[in-house]
């Protein structure tokens, strides 16, 4: 479990990269600065960590690319101390950045295999969510809520009415919505009952499981 000079030199060079992609929040490019996603991968794609690329984490699931981390986190525009659900804990990378951002981060992972892997890894790493359990993504996290941010790491079909209810007046969600492909979608929660939605090109990700237990 090491983290280098080198590793942190080519942190650097991704930050660069993701800058010249649109990336201006400072808070976001010094969280990806700071957090080692070698130590996120399968030891075998660890000369590949810092390429601006997505890698299988296993389970059928990935790692999105550090581009698609960025822009998830740059339109959150999360300020310290804000509660962020995150919907897909993975590898653990995003729930890691958010962290590093100075978020209080609530997340949920479907995948029992990936829920054990990532459980174990994160306090290693000295990474500690609020709350990590396994559990039904579509349903959010009542228990916590409102979130001042809600963001969902897989691709889903429709926009889950759970989430909109747990977001916080002048809150976020944002989301890829699709099929096959999907459009980055945000919403801002204007009022009990209205939602303003912005969407920002096509992105790809796994599919967000409903959980079939």
């Amino acid at each position: 479990m090491k983290d280098t000079a080198k590793h942190q030199g080519l942190r650097n060079q991704l930050v660069s990269i993701l800058e010249q992609k649109g990336i201006t929040d400072k808070n976001v490019l010094e969280a990806i600065k700071k957090v080692p996603r070698h130590l996120f991968l399968n030891s075998s794609f660890e000369d590949y960590a810092y390429q601006d690329k997505a890698f299988p984490i296993g389970a059928g699931q990935t790692i999105s690319q550090p581009y698609t981390v960025a822009f998830q986190s740059q339109l959150l525009e999360v300020q310290k101390e804000h509660k962020v659900l995150e919907i897909g804990t993975g590898s653990g990378y995003q729930t890691a950045v958010l962290c590093a951002m100075g978020a209080k981060v609530y997340t949920i992972e479907r995948q029992i295999e990936l829920f054990k892997k990532t459980s174990v890894l994160l306090p290693k790493l000295g990474i500690r969510p609020k709350y990590f359990a396994s559990g039904d993504g579509y349903k959010g996290l009542e228990l916590h809520a409102p979130y001042d941010s809600i963001i969902v790491t897989a691709g889903a079909p429709i926009i889950p009415k759970p989430l909109m209810a747990q977001l916080k007046i002048g809150g976020r969600l944002v989301i890829p919505l699709g099929e096959e492909v999907q459009t980055m979608t945000m919403l801002i929660r204007k009022n009990e009952t209205q939602f303003e939605k912005h969407e920002f090109g096509e992105f790809r990700f796994v599919p967000l499981l409903e959980d079939k237990n």
